[in-house]
């Protein structure tokens, strides 16, 4: 039995690490910045960036009382998004948090500087240690340890505002809104970092005691309490203190406290800075180590970040590694860029955060019960989302390309080791699935409700054997039966170029006579209005779809060929006549065609075309057949995707007048296997499934299962304004 996390974290230790994980760089170094982007409307851009954190606030609530696991955004959006996007969450949230955890340490340094000579990276190296070795010793220790460093914080804090309220001057605050909309959205993207923590304590979930209720109540609580914290504490700042002389100091909060307290009053805020950075690196080594912990146990890490140590209960080797990283980062790197880069990436994640609700609630997940609810729901999640967004836009181009960096080395890693070792899909998948499965329905709904009466166009040439005829008439007349439909049988006849047209069309051949004598005979044994002619032209395919485009006939028949060596380079007539014809194309391919007892349909990894459906369902009716409906799909296939399949083939069935049977196929092969399946089929109807491009370099497997079955086929090409374009057949293959 696998060791679990100690639950030994109470209300005011969640609030405690929630608080101690905002309160540092975002308000002891940050204000300066904004103030120099906002002037004193960032005092607004503190407060809008509190209302924009609350989505994503809420929805952590509501997945953390649903799922009390460590790991907290990585969990919830791996369930919730898919194991890809867990790993994007998960390994960005990681390291994001290892920069902000870093850059709290280089940013206290400054503050102590203010009283004694130090060096500023041994010390930021040094507390950096001894962070570690306390995160090692157990999460109580270090819930112990943040009640501890926030109490006092806050004191210095309480006292910085209320000492400074009264000293503000009304002066500073002119020119409130100077920089416009766009400043106040710029620095509030800027300090939308301050509030980064607030969800950090869900990463810890699976130790907090009570989680029902701890959790929910932390963090919204530790997000009210910080806003208005944040607020009151940047009004004292801008009232009591000149905009220049904040915005070019590394240490505004002393310039604001020597302009409104006294000495001692000084010192408490060093204090305070310097307690309140600690405690957002130490609160960021305790949450960020929890992130590769739970990667691990979900096969996206390596396993040994799984030990539990057995005296102290803390996955000690996911601490040393979070260690590691910071440690590096604070010797060797320019930190304060790097973190904002980080806090760009944290938007995005709080945006996947929100989606991921949507993705739990919408996909149905059975195991998905939170005893929190977050309000409003989907529009605070939408909300949250687009607001993100909105911010990302005004904080630059380096951190956007910062986040795609880490974007992209996530899904490196992910392909690289992990994608072969998971086989979960995450509840947002089966909502996509869910949604494509419906419109194709819809799509095969038009399809029949659109029918009018099928006319069908059949082309020959002078070569066809009146067998051939027989069956392509055969199956054009039960087609064009289905609401009294007609056929169109044209014989094109391709002469040299150097040959006039107009003297081969005066002078009838062997071929004609015998093309008008058997046709004729042949109307006579299918119940359906039949035309016959001829047709001369020196480019039968071009000819063909000519006539077609001036008949508009639903459908063009034709027989299959087989492809001549050149085919992959050059293209075929077939092909050409496909691509370009202003109908659905039917090829087919006789194999002496008797009575039809059953119809079969093949899929290509995707819903299925409504032009297939169609086209069984119009046979059938006339023949008296049953369905077949087949859909391959590959043996590790989840019983989320298999239970959406069923539905979607179930709802298919529902359209058709006549017996349906449905089979999912499991193959890893489905030119093989499929073939097997398909064997009692007297008729097979299936698409053409790829590009020319796709088609030359690796063969199509419609064709290979055409050329392998012994029954009749029949290859459904849709008319190019009906076809699917490429990236939203992609998109349903991946999905289905």
């Amino acid at each position: 039995m696998p060791k679990e996390l100690e639950r030994d974290l109470g209300l005011f230790a969640v609030i405690a690490i929630s608080i101690g994980a905002m309160v540092g760089s975002g308000i002891f170094i940050l204000p300066g910045l904004a103030l120099e982007t906002a002037g004193p409307a960032v005092i607004l851009a503190y407060l809008l960036a509190g209302v924009l954190v609350l989505p994503a606030a809420l929805s952590k609530s509501e997945m953390a009382t649903a799922m009390p696991e460590a790991g907290g955004t990585y969990i919830y959006i791996e369930r919730g998004m898919g194991p890809l996007l867990g790993t994007i969450a998960g390994v960005g949230t990681w390291f994001s948090l290892s920069f902000k955890g870093a850059l709290a340490l280089v940013g206290g340094v400054p503050y102590m500087l203010y009283l004694f000579d130090l060096p500023q990276k041994p010390v930021a190296l040094g507390l950096a240690a001894v962070l570690i070795v306390v995160n090692m010793l157990g999460a109580k220790q270090t819930g112990r340890l943040q009640v501890g460093i926030v109490a006092v914080m806050l004191a210095a804090l309480l006292w910085f505002v209320i000492g400074g309220l009264p000293d503000t001057t009304p002066a500073y605050y002119g020119g409130f809104f100077d920089e416009g909309s766009g400043g106040l959205l710029a620095a509030t993207g800027l300090v939308f970092v301050s509030y980064a923590g607030v969800t950090k304590i869900a990463s810890v979930a699976e130790e907090v005691e009570n989680p029902d209720r701890n959790i929910p109540l932390g963090i919204l609580g530790s997000l009210t309490f910080t806003t208005l914290l944040y607020v009151l504490i940047v009004v004292v700042m801008v009232g009591v203190t000149t905009p220049d002389l904040l915005s070019d100091s590394d240490v505004p909060m002393i310039h604001a406290a020597e302009a409104s307290l006294a000495s001692v009053g000084v010192y408490a805020i060093i204090a305070a800075a310097v307690l309140a950075l600690v405690s957002t690196a130490n609160a960021g080594i305790l949450s960020s180590s929890r992130y590769p912990f739970a990667m691990a146990r979900d096969d996206l890490a390596p396993p040994s970040l799984t030990e539990i140590h057995e005296k102290y209960g803390t996955p000690v080797r996911a601490i040393t590694l979070t260690g590691a990283v910071m440690l590096i980062l604070i010797a060797f790197v320019p930190i304060a860029e790097i973190a904002k880069l980080a806090s760009a990436f944290q938007i995005v994640v709080f945006a996947l955060v929100n989606g991921a609700v949507i993705a739990f609630r919408e996909g149905a997940v059975g195991d998905y019960d939170p005893s929190f609810e977050s309000p409003l729901y989907p529009w605070t999640q939408i909300a949250g989302i687009l607001g993100g967004f909105l911010l990302i836009g005004f904080m630059g181009t380096i951190p956007l390309l910062g986040a795609l960096v880490i974007t992209v080395g996530s899904i490196l890693w992910y392909a690289v080791y992990a994608r072969e070792k998971v086989d979960r899909e995450g509840a947002a998948t089966d909502v996509v699935r869910r949604s494509v499965g419906r419109k194709a329905v819809e799509r095969t709904k038009s399809a029949f409700d659109d029918v009018t009466g099928y006319e069908v166009l059949v082309a020959i040439t002078e070569h066809t054997s009146e067998e051939r005829e027989r069956s392509l008439l055969r199956i054009a007349a039960d087609v064009a039966r289905k609401n009294d439909g007609s056929v169109t049988v044209v014989q094109f006849d391709e002469v040299p170029d150097q040959a006039t047209l107009e003297h081969a069309s005066e002078t009838q051949s062997p071929a004609d006579v015998k093309f008008e004598r058997q046709t004729e005979e042949l109307t006579a044994e299918f119940d359906v209005p039949i035309r016959y002619g001829e047709i001369v032209s020196h480019d039968a395919e071009r000819a063909i779809v000519n006539f077609a485009d001036h008949e508009d006939p639903d459908f063009l028949l034709l027989a299959r060929r087989d492809d001549p060596l050149y085919a992959s380079v050059f293209g075929t007539g077939i092909e050409w006549i496909t691509r370009n014809a202003p109908c659905d194309v039917l090829l087919v391919e006789d194999r002496d065609l008797d009575r039809i007892h059953t119809i079969t349909v093949v899929t290509d990894n995707g819903p299925f075309d409504p032009e297939r459906i169609a086209v069984a369902s119009a046979l059938a009716t006339e023949t008296g057949s049953r369905i077949d409906l087949l859909y391959p799909i590959e043996g590790t296939a989840t019983d989320a995707q298999r239970e959406t399949i069923t539905e979607y083939l179930a709802e298919l069935e529902e359209l058709c007048s006549v017996p349906v049977h449905r089979e999912i196929v499991d193959s890893d092969d489905p030119a093989r296997d499929i073939v097997s399946a398909i064997d009692p089929a007297d008729l097979l109807v299936i698409g053409t499934d790829g590009g020319r491009i796709t088609g030359s370099l690796f063969g199509r497997p419609a064709d290979r299962i055409v050329d392998a079955v012994d029954c009749t086929a029949i290859q459904v090409h849709p008319q190019g304004a009906k076809r699917s374009t490429i990236l939203r057949r992609l998109f349903e293959r991946f999905v289905f």
